[in-house]
């Protein structure tokens, strides 16, 4: 435990952050399971509008380095393909 308010404070900082990301990190990890549930369901028309939602979220992560950028990229064009698949096989 640190004994120096400067190193208490930045202690209590860090906790904070570390829990910020950390919901910031579930959110996106929960989106992404509730896009392929919906793919998977076969239900094309929310998971586009859930994708969008996912979209936000890691540009979010992106742009604060909670994620790196091509990482981000990565992930929106996953799941961006797994949609776009999806809703050309029935067609």
């Amino acid at each position: 435990m640190p004994n120096i308010a400067s190193a208490k404070k930045r202690s209590r900082q860090n906790e904070k952050r570390r829990q910020k990301n950390q919901s910031q990190k579930s959110a996106i990890r929960t989106q992404e399971k509730k896009v392929r549930a919906l793919v998977t369901a076969k239900k094309l028309e929310e998971a586009t509008k859930e994708t969008q939602k996912l979209s936000s979220l890691v540009d979010k992560a992106a742009k604060t380095n909670l994620m790196h950028a091509n990482a981000a990229s990565r992930k929106k064009s996953r799941i961006a393909k797994l949609v776009q698949k999806a809703a050309a096989v029935p067609a």
